[in-house]
């Protein structure tokens, strides 16, 4: 088996004895694997901390976590609970698998015990949210396994009328997601009456996914939840869960409008966690740019996964992309089929479109051992039961270490040692990592991003608040000190009317809440329709049609190519063939960018002559030809031109500026005035062109997005700031607040950059370091020894990063 150690495994059941630091070492001893194993780390075991069960605790509750072998809870557990029992908003942040739903379920369940009618009225009820349909349906089951007398039910897309009906009428513990709750509980709040009126709890699980553009949309969901149950005389207490994260309390006031208590002491015990950072090698192939490329990362992961499997560890391999998880488990399966043909039956993948009752058979096949290795997008990184792992790998950084550790703690659950493997990408921000284990391993996680005062966010919500019920002035501050400002624009708009002193009031036809969706990237989706048929095919996000679904573009289906042949911007259709085609296509697009926010608007920051800014932008964007690709070699056999319209995006950016005198001093440009020299050997604006490049792919080392979530722009010299600049801005209108944290954490980001940069074994800039997939210039020009230099004269005076706001007090 290439790249994997055949050796037979033990017996199902069997204990596996080989210390993991051991095995690890002996899979990068195999022949041919020199220097892919860049760090390994090994954390120590942690024993458990428990505490009583609280004297209010229902004891048929307690008597059936007892029976279910919880002797005693663990002291985190019981410190949130009971701060949530005494009506203290509070968020439990602590590892994967320790338990943190028995801190939300020890209260709302007492408390609908208690507080039910002698006629089994309902007393008060609890809303539980989680950001998946799925993880809703695995908490449903955990709970029933409880038999308590509590009455619990799902209500989400997939609920039939008569569920819904009873859900309001009768359950007391009701598990939904905010796109329900944006949708249709809080649109048909009169009919939820009964429920919300007797809300005692909001459960915000999993809240660390609730990032960026979505986790602005659901703080304002939140608020508008809250305002209902004020109107209906219910002021319920909120409990969010999430993986370790930074400022907890910060992050989970900000996003449900409360002062929010942390509890960050984890008394949950952990076995041995060893950490394997893994960098596949390059190869002898090429990209178009004649640079190196690596190892795929899901190539090698498929080949730790059979190593790991043919060795008796069960293990889990999380994979971004869906195709990605099918190639991973069907390239695991063909290796161990050398091994052992039972052992390649015993590999499985497991991702979204797979039908519900496919998905619960795979997860009771993987925790009754029936399956070792399953590949998995983050579909099970999020609190679904899946326990008795031995390993994780992880293909690719999954963004933030947050995402990381919730997934490496997949492995290990309770006190049994574990193993956790990250392969790199070639990708800048995956290389740098594994070469800087200290900046991964060593570091806290990040505190979660989003901006709920995005003007472009808080108008929707403010117009489906005022359907809800009109809104008055006293109801203003509670959606931030924005909202009469926004207020005043709809009524100017015509979208809210006012009506003296009774407040605004919407007025229009259409739902409200149909304005927005709180998942949505780019605009109303482009649906792409099979010529003749009518039949759709699949749908591109509005923000990137002009990109991937131009006429002539190459779109892929589950392995099929189709050729777009028509494209409607306004009634957001393309039309496309049934294609085999031998190119790719690939967009050229041409972007300008223009500062419009006041200088006294703006935030600086000064490194010497040197100076960063973060303010409004207006990005415009045209698509103007698009690149036919011959596969699989790349090259370019022909170029197309395009006629579509701008686009302008108003939103928020970062961005730095290098004067002449600090470009000629460095020796980066002729005389004073010029934006470069050739007597100096560099390629100026390749130079700021790769610095962008390799900034906008580390950022998400400081703040929690994708590099896809934002994006750049960089001249020689810019019209507004007369000198050499470098813009990062975020993808979404009004900001999403990445390029705002870019801005704070400056120092640590762009020194973070350059090394990146500079420690890439690649001669002139590679896919690794400088190169970006969605470079709309085809990643020309680009000077990768300039962007060093070029960042060495930004940062020869830069200051420190100011330090970030204080962590609110642990709860108890």
């Amino acid at each position: 088996m290439p790249g994997a150690t055949a050796t037979t495994a033990p017996g199902p059941g069997a204990p596996r004895r080989e210390p993991i630091a051991d095995l690890v070492a002996r899979l990068a001893a195999v022949p041919g694997r020199d220097g892919r194993l860049t760090h390994l780390d090994v954390r120590p075991a942690r024993a458990a901390v428990h505490d009583d069960w609280p004297a209010w605790a229902d004891p048929a509750l307690v008597e059936a976590q007892v029976a279910r072998g919880v002797v005693r809870p663990w002291s985190h557990q019981v410190e949130a609970a009971d701060a949530a029992w005494h009506g203290r908003h509070v968020v439990v942040a602590t590892a994967t698998a320790s338990g943190k739903s028995l801190a939300y379920q020890l209260p709302a369940l007492s408390a609908a015990a208690a507080a039910r009618g002698d006629r089994g009225q309902r007393g008060a009820s609890t809303l539980y949210l989680a950001p998946t349909k799925a993880l809703a349906h695995d908490q449903l089951s955990s709970l029933r396994t409880l038999r308590h007398a509590t009455r619990i039910t799902t209500c989400d897309g997939d609920s039939s009328r008569d569920e819904r009906d009873w859900a309001r009428a009768h359950a007391e513990y009701v598990l939904t997601n905010p796109d329900m709750l944006h949708r249709s509980i809080l649109p048909g709040h009169e009919r939820w009456a009964a429920f919300l009126s007797t809300l005692r709890y909001v459960v915000v699980d999993e809240c660390h996914h609730y990032r960026g553009v979505f986790g602005a949309h659901v703080a304002h969901v939140l608020r508008r939840l809250r305002r209902v149950c004020a109107d209906l005389g219910a002021h319920p207490t909120f409990v969010l869960a999430s993986a370790t994260t930074a400022e907890p309390a910060v992050t989970a006031s900000r996003l449900t409008g409360l002062d929010v208590a942390a509890v960050t002491r984890d008394g949950s015990p952990r076995g041995e966690l060893t950490v394997a950072l893994w960098e596949p090698p390059l190869t002898s192939h090429t990209n178009e740019f004649d640079a190196p490329v690596r190892r795929a990362a899901t190539s090698e992961t498929a080949d730790l996964l059979a190593d790991l499997v043919s060795n008796d560890v069960h293990t889990l391999a999380f994979v971004r992309s869906r195709s990605g998880v099918e190639q991973v488990a069907m390239a695991a399966s063909e290796l161990l089929e050398e091994v052992d043909p039972a052992l390649a039956s015993r590999v499985a993948a497991y991702r979204g479109g797979y039908l519900p009752e496919e998905r619960r058979a795979i997860e009771a096949a993987l925790r009754r051992g029936d399956l070792m290795g399953l590949a998995a997008t983050n579909a099970l990184e999020l609190g679904i039961d899946v326990s008795g792992l031995d390993a994780v790998v992880v293909a690719g950084f999954p963004g933030t270490r947050a995402a990381l550790w919730q997934q490496l703690g997949r492995a290990g659950r309770g006190s049994q040692d574990a193993l956790g493997v990250l392969v790199a990408r070639d990708d800048p921000l995956d290389t740098y990592l594994v070469h800087h284990p200290e900046v991964l391993l060593g570091q806290p996680v990040e505190a979660q991003v989003f901006d709920p005062d995005n003007p472009h966010v808080l108008g929707p919500h403010l117009c489906a608040a005022a359907q809800e019920r009109p809104l008055v002035e006293a109801d203003l501050p509670g959606f931030g000190a924005g909202a009469r400002g926004v207020v005043d624009l709809l009524t100017e708009r015509g979208l809210l009317r006012r009506r003296g002193t009774r407040g605004w009031y919407w007025t229009d036809r259409q739902r409200a809440a149909d304005l927005v969706d709180i998942r949505g990237a780019g605009g109303a989706a482009v649906s792409l329709v099979e010529a003749g048929t009518g039949r759709v095919v699949g749908t591109v996000d509005g923000g990137r049609a002009h990109t991937h679904a131009h006429v002539g573009a190459v779109y892929v289906h589950m392995g099929e190519s189709w050729l777009v042949t028509e494209l409607d911007l306004d009634e957001r259709v393309a039309t496309i063939e049934r294609r085999d085609l031998g190119y790719t296509t690939s967009a050229r697009e041409v972007t300008d960018i223009t500062v419009v926010s006041d200088e006294a608007d703006q935030l600086h920051r000064s490194w010497g002559a040197c100076r960063l800014s973060f303010g409004q932008v207006e990005v415009s964007s045209q698509v103007v030809s698009f690149l036919q690709r011959r596969q699989p070699s790349g090259e370019v056999v022909a170029e197309h031109p395009l006629d579509l319209p701008a686009r302008t995006l108003l939103t928020a950016a970062v961005w730095w500026t290098v004067p002449d005198a600090v470009l000629a001093a460095a020796g980066l440009a002729g005389a004073p005035g010029a934006p470069g020299s050739a007597e100096t050997g560099v390629d100026l604006p390749g130079a700021a062109h790769a610095a962008e490049h390799a900034a906008i792919g580390l950022l998400p080392l400081v703040a929690t997005c994708d590099r896809w979530d934002i994006g750049g722009v960089s001249t020689a010299r810019h019209a507004d700031t007369g000198a050499l600049t470098v813009f990062v801005h975020d993808g979404q209108p009004g900001g999403a607040g990445f390029a705002e944290r870019g801005f704070r954490a400056a120092h640590r980001w762009w020194r973070a950059t350059r090394d990146a940069i500079a420690s890439c074994e690649c001669e002139h800039g590679c896919p690794s370091c400088v190169q970006s997939p969605k470079c709309g210039n085809q990643n020309n020009p680009l000077d990768k020894a300039g962007a060093v230099r070029l960042l060495d004269a930004l940062l020869a005076d830069a200051d420190a990063d100011p330090a970030p706001p204080a962590v609110a007090a642990v709860a108890g």
